[in-house]
C-alpha cells in the first residue's frame, strides 16, 4: 500500500509562486511513476506534470515553462514548483503514483496511476 501526502497549497495572487510537496510512504518510491494532477470545480481531472524512473519529465501544454516537477529520492518526496501562476491554475492538486518495478515514460493520464493523495488546494486570484 502506498500513502501519498500533499502539502504546500494555498492562496496567491496572479504572477506568484507556490511549491507543492508530496511525501510517499513506500521504499520503492524511486522507481515509481509519479505525477501531479489537478481538478477544478466542474472540470475533469487533468495531468499537469509527470516523472518516470529515469527522470524524464512531461508537462501539460498549459503549464509548460511555468511549472517544474522534481523528486528527492532520499526524502521520498515529489515536488511541483509553480511560477507565474494564473487564475486558471486554481484547482485541487493531487499527487499520484504507479507502483511498478520500472516506469518507462512519464504519464499524464489518470488511469495510469493506482495511488492518489488527498489533494491540496491552490487558489490564484487576479
Amino acid at each position: 500500500q502506498v500513502q501519498l501526502v500533499e502539502s504546500g497549497g494555498g492562496s496567491v495572487q496572479a504572477g506568484g509562486s507556490l511549491r507543492l510537496s508530496c511525501t510517499a510512504s513506500v521504499y520503492t518510491y524511486s522507481r515509481n511513476c509519479m505525477g501531479w494532477f489537478r481538478q477544478a470545480p466542474g472540470k475533469e481531472r487533468e495531468g499537469v506534470a509527470a516523472l518516470d524512473t529515469d527522470g524524464s519529465m512531461r508537462y501539460a501544454g498549459s503549464v509548460k515553462g511555468r511549472f517544474t516537477i522534481s523528486r528527492d529520492n532520499a526524502k521520498n518526496t515529489l515536488y511541483l514548483q509553480m511560477s507565474s501562476l494564473k487564475p486558471e491554475d486554481t484547482a485541487m492538486y493531487y499527487c499520484a503514483a504507479r507502483s511498478t518495478a520500472y516506469c518507462r515514460g512519464a504519464r499524464l493520464a489518470a488511469f495510469d496511476y493506482n495511488y492518489w493523495g488527498q489533494g491540496t488546494q491552490v487558489t490564484v486570484s487576479s
